[in-house]
């Protein structure tokens, strides 16, 4: 599993909104594509920000006027990403230790160019085959 890299597992078919983008239309997105998070890009596609399901809980609860709140109002802004040539044991870690569902996959000239989830890690973990003993 060391040598297997995110590029390999990712999600490369990401959605993306920017930042303005009212938190009612990001949420629809989201509904509509059976996903748990869309990544706030900039117009260089470069990482602003991410928002998840889970932010959705503090958007309810806070009850401000959904249909005008953009999406930078409750981003994460401060995104741990990882690239596609990071392996996936190494990836895997930086989720579980901060409790990720979702991590963004960046390249430092392209932007963002996929999205790593526990789906693809479990994913990839039920079709690897484990080495017979000897």
């Amino acid at each position: 599993m060391d040598d297997i890299f995110v590029a390999r597992i990712m999600s490369s078919s990401v959605h993306t909104v920017s930042p303005d983008t009212l938190v009612e239309d990001a949420g629809n997105l989201m509904l509509e594509e059976d996903i748990g998070s869309v990544m706030v890009v900039d117009e260089d596609n470069q990482l602003a920000g991410i928002l998840t399901t889970t932010d959705f809980v503090q958007i309810v609860a806070e009850r401000k006027p959904k249909d005008q709140t953009p999406v930078s109002t409750y981003m994460t802004q401060d995104v741990i990403t990882v690239s596609a040539q990071d392996g996936i044991r190494d990836a895997a870690d930086v989720m579980v230790e901060h409790g990720f569902h979702h991590t963004p996959v960046v390249d430092e000239d392209e932007g963002v160019i996929g999205m790593l989830t526990t789906s693809d890690l479990t994913s990839y973990l039920s079709r690897a085959e484990t080495p017979s003993p000897e």
